[in-house]
């Protein structure tokens, strides 16, 4: 990895707090409905799709573009602090499952740094043969201009759960981040 890559300078000041998505009795709800999305414009929707494919287990070059050099990757098993290692997740992705699916979105927010949606995705583990749905909210934060914006933060949220980055939980989240890399090998250049 290139030594001169270093955290984003600001990590917890880009990080997105996202309004709860919530259903009409004003409960917490996770569950995508796609004919309720948002419209969004064409470099966000390429934005979007990017980021479905890596969930997808697509990690190419390509997708991980989407990313700024010094991006932020966050959701409940793991903290990365750069591309390169936001890179070693995805790529790690097919090695764990033998089938990734995105079943279902609904963008709840387009706002001028933020981009965010519900998903439902379907994980089949490799081996096993045993899938697990989940309901989550992604979130992102973007910086530069339009068509190039970048994404500098990537939150996933399961369960309606904010993760706290205090205690045992945020350092093996840290640990995964950062180490995973040596296992997965990514290109260098993603």
């Amino acid at each position: 990895m290139p030594s001169s890559t270093s955290p984003h300078p600001d990590q917890r000041g880009v990080e997105p707090h996202p309004d709860k998505p919530r259903n009409a009795n004003g409960v917490v709800d996770y569950t995508p409905y796609p004919d309720s999305s948002l419209q969004i414009s064409t470099s966000r929707r390429g934005i979007q799709q990017k980021i479905i494919n890596l969930y997808c287990g697509k990690a190419s070059e390509e997708n991980m573009q989407v990313y700024a050099e010094k991006a932020i990757y966050d959701d409940p098993f793991s903290y990365c602090d750069t591309r390169y290692k936001i890179a070693g997740q995805w790529y790690g992705l097919p090695k764990l499952f033998s089938r990734l699916e995105s079943l279902a979105t609904e963008v709840t927010s387009s706002t001028e740094h933020e981009l965010v949606w519900k998903q439902r995705h379907r994980y089949t583990f490799a081996g096993i043969h045993v899938s697990k749905t989940v309901d989550s909210l992604v979130s992102l934060r973007l910086e530069g201009e339009v068509p190039n914006e970048k994404v500098v933060y990537h939150k996933e949220m399961w369960n309606e759960k904010d993760y706290s980055h205090e205690g045992i939980g945020a350092l093996m989240k840290k640990l995964n981040g950062d180490k995973l890399t040596s296992v997965t090998k990514p290109p260098e250049s993603a």
